[in-house]
């Protein structure tokens, strides 16, 4: 689990297809490369992904992942190119502060900016989410876009805008977002079992 509190931003190196639909991608990053376990998950703009190496490379640690055909269809993650820069978070600890909300990792699809407003120090961004998902958004409640986790201000249809606070703008890779860009969407895992239990009661599904 995450919390959706960005520690890193990241920087994809390499990406190279593997057999069945794999692709490894290669990530610098500024964590000790000693902290980073094979086999264990790094939140990559979101998106949980186990660790296949790590090393050294240049003064600069990396680590590899691969993506398999469902990330590669449900997320960012297919369009990644070497420079692209990614937000990055490590798993959570036992005992660790919950800052944002629980995040799982686990991508619903793909939100795009329609709308960027710039203020004093802060930014609006208004996004659309998939219509299959729009459901789950809704006012004061919580989304993870490329992995930061992020309260709706406002939601009608299947769009909602969100309130980029200045530090957060520094510290992740929405500082250079434009119209047009795609976001890792994650709904609130709440707000998807309030609607299951929602459907049950009513006999649906």
């Amino acid at each position: 689990m995450f919390t959706g509190i960005v520690t890193e931003i990241g920087e994809v190196l390499a990406v190279s297809p593997r057999a069945e639909g794999l692709r490894r991608i290669r990530i610098a990053c500024g964590y000790p490369s000693s902290s980073i376990v094979e086999g264990g998950s790094i939140a990559c703009a979101g998106a949980c992904l186990t660790v296949v190496g790590a090393g050294q490379e240049g003064g600069r640690t990396w680590f590899a992942v691969d993506a398999a055909a469902e990330t590669l269809k449900l997320t960012t993650v297919a369009s990644w190119r070497p420079g692209r820069r990614i937000n990055l978070e490590r798993p959570l600890k036992l005992g660790d502060e919950l800052g944002g909300h629980l995040v799982a990792g686990h991508i619903d699809g793909i939100a795009t900016l329609v709308g960027r407003e710039d203020l004093k120090d802060m930014a609006r961004l208004q996004l659309r989410a998939p219509p299959e998902l729009a459901r789950f958004v809704a006012p004061k409640g919580s989304v993870a876009l490329d992995g930061v986790s992020l309260t709706v201000n406002e939601a009608a249809g299947d769009t909602f805008s969100v309130l980029i606070i200045p530090h957060t703008l520094k510290v992740t890779t929405f500082g250079t977002l434009v119209r047009g860009d795609e976001l890792n969407l994650e709904v609130d895992l709440m707000a998807r079992y309030a609607a299951r239990l929602i459907e049950r009661n009513a006999g649906i599904g």
